[in-house]
């Protein structure tokens, strides 16, 4: 696994303690679910979010933040933060905020 161990930490505390967090390892990395629904990731090519179809445009537009491509499929309403982009703590934690918003909003599992 590409496992980015410093990241899953900073990513663990932007998180903070929250009910129904839980982490799992997928995508080369570790996962974190909000009620077992997928909310981002974090691994050694950066972070991944989980924002939601239609509202991930705002991110898309920032450097180095891309579409999610599992394969050749491109996951809409996931993005990828480079290394460099999840360094901005700004940034990051708007990408995690907006992920748990989208996930909140989800029915339950």
């Amino acid at each position: 696994m590409a496992r980015d161990r410093e990241l899953e930490d900073i990513v663990r505390a932007d998180l903070g303690l929250r009910a129904g967090l839980s982490e799992k390892p997928m995508f080369g990395g570790l996962a974190f679910l909000l009620d077992g629904h997928l909310l981002c990731g974090a691994r050694r090519e950066g972070m991944l979010a989980r924002l939601g179809k239609g509202n991930d445009a705002w991110a898309l537009a920032v450097d180095g933040i891309a579409p999610m491509i599992m394969g050749e499929r491109v996951m809409e309403g996931w993005v990828r933060a480079s290394p460099e982009a999840c360094a901005d703590e700004a940034l990051r934690r708007r990408l995690i905020a907006e992920a748990i918003a989208f996930v909140d909003a989800l029915p339950p599992k």
